[in-house]
């Protein structure tokens, strides 16, 4: 019987993250949305943004990204598509594998990263307060 409770509280905490989440991600989107932006949009470039590479702009792979959006690797490149057609990113060769791509923020993709940064940074610190 106590194993039975401790399985079921563990079930409704799991399905008391997800809604958390969700409700979280609507919030985001809300808030991003007058800045054209989606949530999955502000965390691409939420990575590229706060990369370093040597010289300065960071430049990640397609997978690289995608192991820290948790994006599946079609919709991720879909949405680097749509972000290099507003001018926020851009793509360019893998020097070290001819074959990869790697992706970086532009100018104009830095400056609205900045923009909306306080905007994302608000709705997380009201939706994951505790209490």
């Amino acid at each position: 019987m106590a194993a039975e409770q401790a399985e079921q509280a563990l079930a409704e905490r799991w399905r008391g993250i997800l809604a958390l989440h969700a409700r979280t991600q609507c919030e985001l989107d809300r808030a991003l949305h007058g800045h054209g932006l989606c949530a999955s949009d502000f965390e691409v470039l939420d990575v590229l943004a706060r990369g370093r590479a040597a010289k300065g702009a960071a430049a990640y792979r397609v997978q690289e990204i995608s192991e820290r959006v948790h994006l599946s690797q079609s919709a991720l490149s879909r949405l680097i598509a749509r972000l290099e057609k507003e001018g926020l990113v851009e793509r360019c060769v893998c020097p070290e594998d001819r074959r990869g791509v790697r992706v970086l923020l532009t100018a104009e993709g830095r400056a609205l990263h900045g923009e909306v940064l306080p905007v994302q940074r608000a709705v997380l610190a009201r939706m994951l307060a505790d209490g």
